[in-house]
């Protein structure tokens, strides 16, 4: 996968959050299903509520309310990195965008998506919310019954695990020990639910979303010892 052209690959990150703040907010059937599907975690130290906290890892309890995407283009033999960034209260309306991003990249199947973490994370939660959502999969996401190795995804932790598969390691941690400059500094993950909820300041969550696709194509640069970018080499566009 490190060998891949850059320009064929699409980097990737999403932001997500509970589908409703607070575990009570939860109606009876869905607080009974996330106490069955939390049972072996829950205890007296840290109950429903306490887990409910993170439930927007959980595709069943969470929602996607960002999608940035970033990719390497030539122009004038110069690089640039273009990020361009959807946010929006309405799940179903990003998952229909992110769809036609997704479509109209994967145009050939010599095309890979890229994220952190992103096989075990951010692939399958797109389309797992797709799923819920009733929005058509996008071809590249169409894996079922594939090889690990025939999968169009190209993860930078798994380039780090160097085939350790109990090994994690956050793309902040991994961003800090490389060496890799980020401007992150408003907010980390952690934030994300109480930003959404208690601030309702989506674009400070796209700001933080874009800044990891960032992070995450220098990450994939030092894998393949080539420089950094510039901040002259990166264009950030929003969605209208």
């Amino acid at each position: 996968m490190i060998n891949i052209p850059a320009e064929k690959i699409l980097f990737l990150d999403i932001e997500t959050v509970p589908s409703v703040y607070r575990f009570e907010d939860l109606d009876q059937v869905q607080k009974k299903l996330f106490e069955k599907k939390m049972r072996y975690r829950i205890s007296e130290e840290t109950p429903a509520e306490v887990l409910y906290e993170k439930a927007g890892i959980w595709a069943e309890f969470g929602k996607i309310v960002t999608v940035s995407f970033g990719k390497f283009k030539r122009e004038n033999g110069q690089r640039k990195f273009y990020v361009f960034n959807l946010a929006g209260h309405d799940e179903k309306k990003l998952l229909e965008r992110t769809k036609e991003i997704l479509d109209n990249f994967y145009k050939s199947t010599d095309r890979f998506l890229c994220a952190h973490n992103g096989k075990e994370f951010d692939f399958p939660y797109i389309a797992r919310r797709m799923i819920v959502n009733k929005v058509p999969l996008p071809d590249i996401l169409k894996v079922h019954g594939f090889k690990p190795w025939e999968t169009p995804f190209c993860d930078t932790m798994e380039l780090w695990s160097f085939g350790d598969r109990k090994h994690y390691t956050s793309l902040e941690l991994l961003s800090h020990i490389l060496d890799i400059p980020t401007s992150k500094i408003e907010m980390d993950g952690s934030d994300v639910a109480r930003v959404y909820y208690e601030e309702g300041d989506l674009d400070k969550i796209k700001r933080y979303c874009a800044e990891d696709v960032i992070a995450l194509a220098n990450v994939f640069l030092r894998f393949r010892e080539e420089p950094l970018l510039d901040t002259d080499d990166i264009i950030v566009k929003d969605e209208n």
